[in-house]
């Protein structure tokens, strides 16, 4: 049951995300797709951070705002997808630029989030 609450509130939260940013930005990158997934990245190293090493809370939170909320809020199926597309539609240098542009920006926000968390 946290599961799926937690889902639909980060399927919600990723639905108006990614409207907001597309309504205001434009062009050929995935830049919804890339906000989402960079602070995703962000949101697990802060919550695992707080949830494994500063506080014990009931392992339901963790159910609820990592597998459900970050489940429904991530979006690598969508990230694959679009990398795929612009391959095959002659940009090749987008794919590759959204392909690393997203691992290290993840990765850098992952471990943003695991420093703010340990604060």
């Amino acid at each position: 049951m946290m599961v799926m609450l937690g889902a639909a509130a980060g399927g919600a939260s990723r639905f108006y995300v990614g409207n907001v940013i597309n309504a205001h930005f434009s062009g050929r990158f995935p830049l919804a797709t890339f906000v989402i997934n960079v602070t995703g990245s962000f949101l697990i190293g802060l919550l695992m951070t707080l949830l494994t090493e500063r506080f014990a809370p009931h392992p339901y939170w963790r159910f609820l705002l990592v597998v459900g909320f970050l489940g429904g809020y991530t979006t690598f199926s969508s990230f694959e997808w679009e990398m795929l597309f612009a391959a095959k539609n002659g940009s090749g240098w987008i794919a590759a630029a959204y392909a690393v542009s997203s691992v290290i920006a993840g990765f850098l926000a992952v471990w943003a989030g695991a420093l703010v968390g340990r604060r």
